[in-house]
């Protein structure tokens, strides 16, 4: 990397996906030019902008509270930005009709005052209402908020979301959810099984009706549950279901990722992190959708009192690296489970691929571990690891 003092930098290194020596220039934080170069020093790697479509919070930003303004919004995808995640799905859970409302307003202003952060979001999730109520399957979501599907409540939601929730994660084991299964299909909505009790019965309708994947599979789920059939078995075999995966350490352990990448395939898999406020917080307690939760000193996040989890504490990046430890996959392979494999799953690939969205790395190959040196998005330079020294 070069800098004079006109603003002007470069980066010099290898694509990650075809190995080309490329030099990008950066003229007062926005890209000038990106061009092939003879040779280039082959440990800085160049990558797509990783996408995250699950993200609660982060950085101590929440989403899912009553206070959450547009302001909020767009720090939490800056402190984003600063890790590498360069598009994300902000994810609104479980709770009263006002409250989700108060969330989807606030996401759909923050992308109105900021255009950079309309460029990352591409679209909102939402995971629940429409969820099981049993205790597990539920995870962190409040009981008293727990419902049936309602087409009019979620057109409601839709209208002030402008069209934006992109990914609709439900049980299809509750009434009239497979109807509204095919009437979120009908509207390009992808539809995610999560948090759920179903038979296998219910999960093979949802997916004659159009469901395309299972929403952080292997987690919302009992501590315990039938050796088999079960929920777990019945969709890690489905064939029409992508999944997306927490490869934290935490909610899924090594062997269990591992197997799971193996038997889903890196083509129908999504790398999420499923991060909470608590990401990039200390160890403590704290408040997440009404309820307490405990931030380990191995960031593993719980309810409190249980052995239920409540989302994450890492961001994307170290699923990336975890992806790598714990399946033996190649980094490339890890990469494309937070990049090209998200963006096929939303079809998003013109919007992503229209602007440069990069991220610029070393790669520790002996300690798997992804040393960001910039975030670049929507052609601007919104991280660059030498300015915050």
């Amino acid at each position: 990397m070069e800098t004079d003092r006109y603003k002007k930098m470069k980066f010099i290194g290898q694509t990650l996906f075809n190995n080309t020596s490329v030099e990008i220039t950066i003229v007062n934080d926005r890209v000038q030019s990106m061009r092939e170069v003879p040779a280039a020093d082959s440990t800085i790697q160049i990558a797509p902008a990783p996408i995250d479509i699950q993200v609660n919070g982060f950085a101590g930003f929440d989403l899912n509270v009553a206070t959450v303004t547009p302001e909020d919004v767009c720090a939490m995808v800056r402190a984003l930005w600063r890790v590498g995640t360069g598009f994300l799905c902000p994810t609104v859970v479980t709770a009263s009709f006002d409250a989700i409302r108060n969330s989807l307003r606030a996401i759909v202003a923050a992308c109105k005052a900021d255009t950079l952060v309309a460029h990352s979001v591409l679209g909102i999730h939402l995971e629940g209402p429409y969820i099981s109520a049993e205790d597990g399957p539920r995870g962190a979501h409040p009981l008293e908020h727990v419902r049936e599907p309602d087409w009019d409540e979620f057109q409601r939601w839709q209208d002030i979301a402008e069209g934006q929730i992109s990914i609709v994660t439900l049980a299809p084991e509750k009434k009239n959810a497979i109807p509204f299964i095919k009437k979120l299909v009908a509207n390009r909505i992808v539809v995610a099984l999560g948090h759920t009790n179903a038979s296998t019965d219910d999960i093979q309708a949802a997916i004659d009706a159009g469901a395309k994947l299972s929403t952080h599979l292997g987690n919302g789920a009992h501590a315990r549950i039938q050796r088999h059939p079960n929920y777990i078995w019945e969709q890690l075999g489905a064939d029409d279901l992508w999944a997306s995966l927490i490869v934290d350490g935490h909610h899924l352990p090594p062997s269990v990722a591992k197997s799971m990448l193996r038997a889903k395939t890196l083509d129908r898999c999504v790398l999420v992190s499923d991060a909470v406020a608590l990401a990039g917080m200390e160890p403590g307690t704290y408040q997440f959708a009404g309820k307490s939760v405990e931030l380990t000193p191995e960031r593993c996040v719980r309810l409190v009192g249980t052995e239920y989890l409540a989302g994450s504490a890492i961001e994307l990046a170290r699923g990336i690296e975890n992806s790598v430890r714990f399946a033996g996959i190649s980094l490339k392979a890890a990469v494309s489970l937070a990049t090209l494999q998200p963006m096929h799953l939303l079809n998003a690939k013109a919007h992503v691929e229209t602007k440069a969205n990069l991220i610029i790395f070393k790669w520790d190959a002996v300690e798997c571990e992804i040393n960001l040196i910039a975030t670049i998005v929507g052609s601007e330079l919104v991280y660059h690891a030498e300015a915050q020294q």
